[in-house]
C-alpha cells in the first residue's frame, strides 16, 4: 500500500518548516510527502525545496496554484488527482505532529473507513516561542512544556496531547460521543473512495469544506472513525483575515443540503469536466 502525506499551506513558510521538521521524527513515515500550497510566495518554495535536498528519500513534491483567493479546496484537489499512493494522510502546514502520528493512521487504514481527529491548539505566545530544536528534540510535546505554555487549560487537552496510557486514550476516542466529522487537518481516507465522491466542494472557501466532504464520504458508506487521543497535534496560532461569517453560514447551507440529500457527489470538484457534461 503506497501511501502519501498532504500538507496544505498558505504563506506561513515559518509553520511549515517546523511542520517538517515534526515529520522527521515519525515512526512510520509515508512513501511520499506532497506539499498541496495555495498560492503561497517564494519563501515558502525556499522551505520545500531545503527539506527536499536535506532528506530526498522523503519523496516530496510541492503542487502549487496562483494566489486567487482562499482555494485550499482546490489545491487540495489538485494535489489528491496527481498522488500515485493508494493511501492519502491529510495534515495543514501550519501543525506539529507527535511521532505516533502517521503510525496511527496506518493502524486504523480501512477501505470502508476514514479516520479524522483534531488538535491541541497553542497559544500565540507559545507559538512564537516554537524553535526547530524544541521539536526535533520533542521538547513541545513534553507536558510541563504544554502546562506552562497554557495549553493544558482543559482536562481532555492532556489526552489530546498524548498523557497517559495509550489504551485508556484509544479507549476514550472510541467511546466519546461526538459526531465523526472530517477534519482537514488530522485526517486519512483511501485515495479511490475520495476520488468516487469526486474529492472536495471547490465552491465552498473557509469553514466547511472538511465537513461537507466527510458527509459525502459517510453517505458513499465510508464511515468516519475518531482520532481525538492517539494521534497527537499542535496547532500553531495564527491570524484568519479570510474569516467570513457571512461565508461560513452559506457553507452550511451546502453541508446540510449533502446531509438531507445522502449526496455522494459533487460537480464542483477533481473531475469539473466531467461533472459538467454528467
Amino acid at each position: 500500500m503506497r501511501s502519501e502525506l498532504i500538507i496544505s499551506t498558505y504563506n506561513n513558510p515559518k509553520a511549515l518548516r517546523l511542520c517538517l521538521v515534526a515529520l522527521r521524527n515519525q515512526l512510520q513515515p509515508t512513501d511520499t510527502i506532497c506539499i498541496a500550497d495555495d498560492g503561497s510566495g517564494p519563501e515558502t518554495a525556499e522551505v520545500v525545496q531545503a527539506e527536499v535536498s536535506l532528506r530526498p528519500e522523503a519523496g516530496i513534491r510541492h503542487v502549487w496554484h496562483s494566489d486567487t483567493g482562499f482555494r485550499k479546496a482546490k489545491i487540495l484537489n489538485d494535489a489528491i488527482a496527481s498522488s500515485t499512493a493508494e493511501f492519502l494522510i491529510f495534515l495543514d502546514g501550519d501543525c506539529m505532529v507527535h511521532p505516533v502520528f502517521l503510525k496511527r493512521h496506518f493502524e486504523l487504514a480501512r477501505p470502508d473507513r476514514f479516520s479524522s481527529g483534531g488538535f491541541l491548539r497553542l497559544p500565540k505566545e507559545a507559538s512564537e516561542s516554537v524553535t526547530e530544536d524544541m521539536v526535533e528534540e520533542g521538547t513541545v510535546f513534553a507536558q510541563d512544556w504544554l502546562q506552562n505554555a497554557g495549553a493544558l487549560n482543559r482536562y481532555s487537552n492532556k489526552w489530546k496531547a498524548g498523557a497517559g496510557i495509550r489504551a485508556k486514550r484509544a479507549l476514550l476516542e472510541h467511546i466519546t460521543p461526538v459526531r465523526r466529522y472530517w477534519c482537514g487537518g488530522n485526517s486519512s481516507a483511501f485515495r479511490d473512495k475520495i476520488m468516487a465522491v469526486n474529492g472536495f466542494d471547490t465552491r465552498i472557501t473557509y469553514g466547511g469544506g472538511d465537513k461537507e466532504f466527510g458527509e459525502r464520504l459517510s453517505n458513499s458508506g465510508v464511515r468516519g472513525r475518531h482520532l481525538r487521543f492517539t494521534a497527537p497535534i499542535l496547532h500553531l496560532y495564527h491570524d484568519q483575515p479570510y474569516k467570513s461569517p457571512a461565508e461560513i453560514k452559506e457553507n452550511r447551507k451546502h453541508t446540510l443540503h449533502s446531509r438531507k440529500s445522502k449526496s455522494c457527489w459533487t460537480d464542483f470538484g477533481i473531475r469539473e469536466r466531467e461533472a459538467s457534461a454528467r
